[in-house]
């Protein structure tokens, strides 16, 4: 399903490494428990929502010095933060090359 690398949190905050690595700890709690796990990455989807829509909206600049350091962070460091969505077909595709059906 795709290459998996370990993320990098080291050049995050000690606060957000220490809430990196709780959500690294939960996840694997629930290895091999697809429903656990999909539960997990519904709640992370709600909270990017509620965080993006609310504080992150409200703090978007008002002035194009600031637009401009936005935008050059965006660029430099990773783009805009997104939650993909595995599409039903790869999940199906998935599945039946683990069955040897593929």
């Amino acid at each position: 399903m795709g290459d998996r690398r370990a993320p990098d949190f080291e050049h995050l905050s000690p606060e957000l490494q220490a809430l990196a690595r709780r959500i690294e700890e939960i996840a694997l709690a629930r290895k091999g428990d697809e429903i656990a796990l999909l539960e997990l990455l519904r709640l992370l989807e709600q909270i990017h929502g509620y965080i993006r829509e609310g504080w992150f909206q409200e703090a978007l600049p008002t002035n194009r010095q600031h637009l401009y350091a936005l935008l050059r962070e965006i660029e430099t460091k990773g783009g805009w933060p997104h939650i993909k969505r595995m599409q039903l077909r790869s999940l199906l595709a998935y599945l039946m090359e683990q069955q040897g059906g593929g």
